[in-house]
């Protein structure tokens, strides 16, 4: 498979590894510095771009990835309001779009997990709920985008919750989250709920970079042919 990488940070480099281990080819490799190249490519020569670049960037990213008739899988977070902006776009062109927060095979299943415990939790309305997110202090948007994937699935099944709110006392119908930057923590979630007795507490904790990277490069193996708008729980359903 012939892949671009659109951003080649940490992340980048680490899924190059990756996907070089799994046999596939790197056709360029992307950053603020040779941007004319990818600007030269043709469909014919790529068969997915996977994205990590920066919040900032990253709609302009995905954008001319669809454009030019690339599929793309994206991890930058950050960028989420102009999110529908790229669906509408990529059904009009009949293109391909893998997006998630999170690529590990973990931290899926934890958003599972999570959703789980909430419907579990939902009637036991003497717990408090709350999130925590820590990350190393090069990410730049907070809080993460695993961590607003967390609160959405709280919000979900928990009645009277309707939002969340970041690094701030919560209202009633607010999911707290709470964002810390340290060191080059890859990345740890923790969902506590906490009662006048007891505490209920999952988390999910990243060892590095590496099984995010995996997750991916396995979503370019799996959008690779198709078209359409698609996440980690369409993966993980086939």
């Amino acid at each position: 498979m012939n892949i671009v990488l659109l951003g080649y940070g940490k992340m980048g480099k680490v899924i190059e590894k990756i996907a070089l281990s799994r046999g596939h080819n790197i056709v360029a490799r992307i950053d603020v510095n040779n941007r004319d190249e990818f600007e030269a490519l043709t469909p014919n020569q790529v068969d997915v771009v996977i994205e990590f670049s920066h919040p900032l960037a990253a709609f302009d990213n995905v954008k001319t990835c669809i454009e030019k008739g690339f599929p793309v899988v994206s991890g930058t977070t950050g960028w989420l309001e102009k999110k529908p902006e790229i669906e509408a776009l990529t059904l009009a062109t009949k293109g391909a779009f893998f997006w998630s927060s999170n690529y590990s095979i973990g931290v899926n299943i934890f958003f599972q997990l999570n959703k789980m415990l909430a419907k579990l939790m939902n009637p036991q309305k003497q717990y408090a709920v709350s999130s925590t997110e820590i990350h190393h202090t090069e990410k730049k948007d907070s809080p993460s985008g695993t961590a607003i994937t967390i609160a959405e699935g709280l919000i979900e099944h928990l009645d009277g919750k309707d939002t969340w709110v970041n690094n701030a006392i919560p209202a009633a119908n607010e999911v707290a989250i709470w964002s810390a930057r340290e060191g080059k923590v890859p990345g740890t979630h923790i969902v506590k709920y906490i009662s006048d007795i007891d505490q209920i507490e999952i988390m999910h904790q990243a060892h590095g970079r590496e099984g995010f990277a995996l997750g991916a490069v396995i979503a370019g193996e799996w959008l690779a042919g198709k078209q359409g708008i698609f996440g980690m729980d369409d993966l993980l359903a086939n």
